[in-house]
């Protein structure tokens, strides 16, 4: 959803002549199903990778010594000007590491988040990326705000916008095509529904949940499943698409089989961007411990229960005009806040930047920095 647009942006760049920018796609294969990235790359028109490293699953260890193993031999091979990095991820923290190791510049997509808590791996990633990129770019006035109490110069910093939102607006139209019913029966797990389902718009609920702090504690999976199943199902049916990892708790801890034959909580297969951004557009209420849908339910306006205790994006928080509250995973703040949020109306908010341009102000700002390093 990041990298789509960014290439788009570049080819527009080059089709409008001047100064060309030859790029190299690398793919780390960190996010290994095939359902959760082939598809992607299909769907949202991203070009074949011109390398693959195949990282695929491990310990964050692991996966940070072997992402950069793999990543150093294809810098070397390339030696790029810049390396351009997205979001969080281990990859991301990798190949910053591996760029200044060889002494290459490093443009930090997403720069200036914090939750604040240094016990999430991806707030490690964070800070270390930012602390190694010569631009960073970010995507709101709160992170650019983080990055100048941490000392970063004003001189490094682009603020540039939400690039997720560039892939939003330029999917919505088509996504607002696709049928809810449709997509629930062409993803659904075991067999579910065993009726017809005619969910509408407006008369649902999507949830998402894949962090170790939400699924890999038997008793904190349990309790809010026992919550979902017989509380929250109560007040409206859920749809919750199913990350590989907590499917695999589900079953771990015992719960997977009342799980799937619950009759007001459908389980569908990890789906695609399109079908979840649809799926989103038309829900009651999200549940959700992904930080990109935060984003996507500010913009479209989805009341939002953020199951976690902090975010990197403060923005999508009511308090900061947002769709979103956080409630963690204590399932009393969880009940009262879904009984309030069920009357709330749809809000959309499109904070400063959001705007679908994003890509553009990234690749202006990585040319004329190129332009100012040149010139010194």
């Amino acid at each position: 959803m990041k990298i789509a647009p960014f290439i788009q942006a570049i080819d527009r760049h080059n089709g409008a002549g001047g100064e060309q920018i030859d790029h190299v796609l690398v793919h780390t294969g960190q996010h290994y199903d095939d359902r959760m990235s082939a598809s992607f790359f299909e769907s949202l028109g991203i070009p074949a990778p011109d390398v693959n490293l195949e990282i695929g699953s491990g310990s964050h260890g692991v996966q940070l010594g072997q992402t950069m193993m793999a990543f150093e031999p294809v810098v070397v091979e390339h030696d790029p000007d810049w390396i351009v990095v997205v979001g969080d991820v281990n990859a991301t923290l990798s190949c910053s590491v591996i760029a200044k190791r060889l002494k290459k510049k490093v443009a930090h997509i997403e720069a200036g988040l914090r939750s604040g808590d240094i016990g999430m791996p991806e707030e490690i990633n964070r800070l270390v990326t930012d602390r190694l990129s010569d631009l960073l770019l970010t995507p709101d006035r709160i992170s650019g705000e983080n990055l100048a109490r941490e000392g970063v110069p004003e001189e490094r910093i682009r603020f540039v916008g939400n690039i997720m939102i560039d892939t939003l607006e330029k999917s919505r139209e088509g996504a607002a095509s696709g049928i809810v019913s449709e997509i629930i029966r062409a993803n659904v797990i075991g067999g579910q529904p065993k009726k017809e389902i005619s969910l509408a718009d407006n008369t649902y609920g999507l949830m998402t949940m894949h962090r170790p702090s939400n699924v890999d504690h038997r008793p904190i999976l349990t309790a809010l499943m026992r919550f979902l199943m017989d509380e929250a199902t109560q007040r409206l049916p859920l749809v919750w698409a199913l990350h590989p990892r907590t499917r695999k708790q589900l079953q771990a801890f015992g719960l997977w089989d009342e799980v799937l034959s619950h009759p007001r909580l459908l389980l569908l297969e990890p789906i695609g961007y399109h079908a979840m951004l649809r799926l989103n557009m038309g829900a009651k209420i999200m549940l959700t411990d992904s930080g990109g849908l935060q984003e996507e339910c500010c913009v479209l306006g989805t009341p939002c229960l953020t199951l976690r205790f902090n975010t990197e994006r403060p923005i999508t928080l009511r308090e900061h005009g947002g769709a979103s509250v956080l409630v963690g995973n204590d399932v009393e703040h969880i009940r009262r806040e879904l009984d309030a949020t069920l009357n709330l109306p749809n809000r959309p908010v499109s904070p400063e930047y959001w705007d679908g341009k994003t890509a553009d102000r990234i690749v202006a700002a990585i040319m004329a920095t190129t332009r100012q390093v040149v010139a010194a």
